[in-house]
């Protein structure tokens, strides 16, 4: 497997992610205190566009892995729940690094 496979969902992971805080942040600006209303529309079209190229690189490693598919829904799932990307990502380059480098596979800890 190509380092790029990783590169781009890591850095898609991360994007996603500080995305989502984001988009977090601005609707407990607009439901919280009234405000906001078209910054929270413009970050949330935002985050929806890179969260579907998200899914597009994080598929794309999960078959090339060669993972389950109960896994791979597991890793798109991420990007949905705050925070969880952060620590979904650093899982995923543990095991997916050996590969990378042409070893083999780190077995998934259940």
């Amino acid at each position: 497997m190509k380092s790029s496979v990783l590169t781009r969902y890591r850095v898609m992971a991360y994007v996603t992610a500080v995305m989502l805080l984001i988009l977090c942040g601005c609707m407990v600006a607009k439901y919280g205190f009234d405000t906001g209303e078209d910054l929270t529309f413009a970050v949330s079209q935002t985050h929806g566009v890179l969260y579907i190229i998200y899914l597009v690189f994080a598929f794309d490693l999960g078959s090339k892995a060669r993972w389950s598919f109960g896994r791979i829904v597991w890793l798109l799932l991420s990007g949905t729940i705050p925070f969880a990307a952060f620590f979904v990502e650093r899982k995923v380059v543990a095991e997916v690094k050996p590969l990378v480098s042409g070893g083999q596979p780190v077995p998934a800890k259940a």
